[in-house]
């Protein structure tokens, strides 16, 4: 079991690699006293299909180096529109603009607790 200030350190690791990476409005989101089966959401926005699938692999680069397994309902990166990594503790959510505004998962959370916003931030994340 990762304790709960590891988790969240993974995630800001996550969403640093992101901001690095040129993902655009990224948002981290603790719901895990909302949502019986994830404790956090991260979601960016990408500009191409191309530009989605270098994030994923940076991603998925650092996941596999912290031995951080992906559950089976990861969604497939065929979609250049939405690509869902599913972490178990947390879910990365890469999106296009179209499909951001059409889905506004951050509406959607909204009783959550943002942990990040790149709107918000001039800086990288921190614990």
């Amino acid at each position: 079991m990762v304790d709960t200030a590891s988790k969240k350190d993974s995630v800001l690791k996550v969403i640093d690699i992101i901001e690095e990476h040129k993902g655009t409005d990224t948002m981290g989101l603790y719901i895990g006293d909302h949502c019986s089966w994830t404790d956090y959401f991260i979601i960016t926005t990408v500009s191409s299909s191309t530009h989605l699938k270098s994030l994923y692999r940076f991603v998925r680069g650092y996941l596999k180096e912290n031995n951080i397994e992906l559950n089976s309902r990861e969604k497939s990166i065929e979609d250049d529109s939405w690509v869902l990594l599913d972490c178990g503790y947390f879910v990365v959510h890469f999106m296009d603009n179209e499909k951001r505004e059409f889905y506004e998962l951050e509406k959607l959370w909204y009783m959550g607790e943002v942990i990040y916003s790149s709107k918000s931030s001039k800086s990288r994340p921190s614990s």
